[in-house]
């Protein structure tokens, strides 16, 4: 079976809810990503053969195909296509598995897969309270084959959260513990310069504006909890923000053609369902059986990206997966550098890419929880 590789991976800084990016059109802030690729690439713009991009609550300037339109607004071919992706919070990450397959199984040799956000002008959420308008209250428990199924329990990732908090017996102080970390570990890569290589500066902003250097313990103890468990506050969760990333894929004759540097092979993709109630598991058992068909074990991971949607979520997954919090989430995660939502997958493969390069080590593992009680999870090699 043909390879698939990375050849190039970028990514904008995560811009604070209603800060430096809020007022950049999708399409252009997933253009910006889009050419970083193009241009530092020889490859020729009318033999790229995909441009499949993740996208969350796809309506007004992300309606349309946004993966089409920021193509155009790079002022590129026409030839060239591109199609959106909702897999929910893993939908570029699942973007990099169908550009992976595509290369895989031999009918196409370079796409560009990422994902746009805009959060501060198109919240969570967007697309279901759109429906209400329609006369739709709810996505789910209008359906009789929903309610016979699963009742009205809440379909709601605050609901997972603090399920997961309380079935794995982390207390909030253990969440907020973990939070903290995350804000500490970005804040020192952010001053050792470790995003700049990933980073692509956009509207004078190049730096993540997320990471809350100042934050203690005793802040977050002041904040009010929203769950039934008093466990989850806003400072164990990932923070509304705005961005785009890109990652460049492309096969063996695609290299040898345009003279491309692979950076790493793709080794495995697997996707996997879970509880849709409890919701963020999934990459627990996702995790486990991707190790399993790679025939490999926990400790062969080198360093792994586990989304850090609410604080419980990795937490649960490292302790049942046991691969450790030294080799997770190392600079940080989206509690301190944001969840750019359709863009975070690829921005986690940016990241996890670079921090692997730096440090020199071979296998990387990057896993999603996902609406639905879905998780990607893709393991790679660094070459």
């Amino acid at each position: 079976m043909p390879e698939a590789y990375i050849i190039d991976a970028t990514r904008t800084p995560t811009g604070k809810r209603r800060g430096s990016l809020q007022d950049i059109h999708g399409a252009d802030l997933g253009a910006h990503v889009i050419k970083e690729i193009v241009e530092r690439n020889n490859i020729p713009e009318t033999e790229y053969d995909d441009v499949i991009f993740g996208c969350l609550d796809t309506v007004g300037p992300l309606a349309g195909n946004i993966a089409r339109t920021a193509w155009l607004v790079a002022g590129y071919d026409l030839v060239v296509p591109g199609v959106t992706i909702d897999r929910q919070c893993g939908s570029s990450q699942q973007a990099v598995h169908f550009a992976a397959q595509a290369i895989m199984s031999g009918t196409q040799d370079v796409v560009i897969a990422g994902g746009v956000q805009t959060m501060s002008k198109i919240p969570i959420g967007a697309s279901m309270i759109a429906g209400r308008q329609l006369g739709f209250d709810h996505p789910f428990h209008t359906s009789p084959g929903w309610l016979k199924r699963f009742g009205d329990a809440p379909v709601d990732q605050f609901y997972g959260a603090s399920e997961i908090a309380k079935k794995w017996g982390f207390s909030r102080k253990d969440l907020e513990e973990f939070s903290l970390n995350s804000h500490q570990r970005a804040d020192k890569a952010r001053n050792s310069g470790w995003f700049n290589k990933e980073i692509s500066s956009i509207n004078g902003l190049d730096q993540d504006e997320t990471i809350r250097a100042n934050t203690s313990m005793a802040r977050m103890a002041e904040l009010e909890a929203f769950d039934a468990h008093g466990l989850i506050t806003a400072g164990v969760a990932s923070q509304t923000c705005d961005g785009s990333s890109a990652v460049l894929l492309a096969s063996a004759d695609a290299i040898k053609r345009y003279n491309l540097k692979p950076r790493a092979r793709i080794h495995h993709l697997e996707v996997m369902g879970d509880d849709p109630i409890l919701m963020l598991t999934g990459p627990i058992a996702a995790t486990k059986r991707a190790l399993l068909r790679a025939g490999m074990k926990s400790s062969e991971i080198d360093l792994a990206e586990c989304n850090e949607a609410f604080a419980s979520v990795p937490m649960a997954w490292m302790q049942e997966t046991g691969i450790p919090h030294e080799k997770t989430n190392v600079n940080g995660g989206a509690i301190s550098l944001g969840h750019p939502l359709g863009s975070t997958g690829t921005k986690l493969m940016t990241t996890l890419l670079h921090e692997m390069e730096r440090r020199g080590v071979r296998y990387g593992l990057q896993t999603m929880c996902e609406g639905g009680g879905v998780a990607n999870v893709t393991i790679i090699e660094r070459l």
